[in-house]
């Protein structure tokens, strides 16, 4: 069949978008647990593989795979599990299937790719299961609880001590004693309710997405000794996670990312910019100096 140049770069880009796939899938269905999880990421990886072959059919040449993008989606399913890393590839699936549709008529095969494809996104992506999706729910509560607490009470600290040692000091008591009480309420919380998940482990996610929070939040009052600077760096931070976290569920389970970035910016923020004039009234009627 004879292909037009425009019409062939667009079958070699896909067909280099296949080979690279295919090694992805290899590569993490070895580190993915579970017998079932690798089953589904080989059977990915051959059809992958069969993509790349029928495109290599109608090009004529051989493509070397990306080998910068397969090793990021491997450390990000290194880093963020398994599912994080397939969903936010197959989010570009999304747009590759769109151009697909415009070679009906130079591949016979197309229907098969996109139903591949399809089938892929739907329904084997949906069969994998990481226990770090299972206890979202407490990393959230931990993270939540942290950002709106410790911003709140830095804040709060930072007007009325005006010490960056004092502040981080008070700071760290304060949120090492929620983030135990926050675990143990979570803890007795799962234990209450019918569910698979286990209590210890939803209090240990609970517990170290707080305290892992409180560190990040606290450090700028241990490295610099402007508190107003510090307070700045901090509450920018608190920005910062609840964006890659917010991102992080919005990709693995499919939420809209904006809405609830926005609700737990400006509920933290909110409660940081109270906390703050709480903290300089309390000064200024008790007389405080630091």
């Amino acid at each position: 069949m004879s292909i037009d140049p425009a019409t062939r770069a667009i079958l070699l880009a896909f067909q280099k978008n296949e080979i690279t796939e295919h090694h992805i899938y290899r590569r993490l269905s070895r580190i993915v647990k579970g017998a079932e999880n690798q089953a589904i990421l080989e059977k990915i990886a051959n059809d992958e593989k069969q993509h790349y072959d029928i495109w290599r059919g109608y090009t004529g040449n051989d493509v070397a795979p990306d080998l910068f993008r397969t090793w990021k989606y491997y450390f990000i399913g290194r880093l963020f599990g398994i599912t994080f890393s397939l969903k936010l590839m197959e989010k570009g699936e999304e747009q590759a299937q769109d151009k697909y549709r415009h070679l009906e008529h130079h591949v016979q095969e197309i229907d098969r790719i996109i139903a591949d494809e399809e089938t892929h996104e739907r329904e084997v992506l949906a069969l994998l299961d990481e226990e770090l999706l299972q206890y979202t729910g407490s990393m959230v509560l931990g993270l939540n609880d942290a950002l709106v607490e410790l911003t709140g009470a830095l804040a709060g600290f930072t007007l009325a001590l005006r010490n960056t040692k004092l502040i981080a000091l008070v700071g760290l008591v304060t949120g090492i004693a929620a983030a135990l009480s926050m675990a143990s309420s979570e803890y007795l919380s799962t234990k209450s309710e019918e569910t698979e998940r286990k209590p210890l482990k939803a209090a240990i996610y609970t517990g170290i997405a707080y305290i892992v929070t409180v560190f990040i939040l606290i450090t700028p009052y241990l490295v610099w000794k402007n508190y107003y600077a510090c307070l700045g760096i901090t509450l920018s931070a608190a920005v910062a996670i609840i964006f890659v976290f917010n991102y992080y569920i919005a990709v693995a389970k499919e939420r809209p990312f904006m809405k609830h970035f926005l609700e737990m910016a400006f509920l933290s923020l909110g409660v940081a910019g109270v906390s703050f004039l709480i903290g300089y009234v309390l000064r200024v009627v008790f007389a405080v100096e630091v």
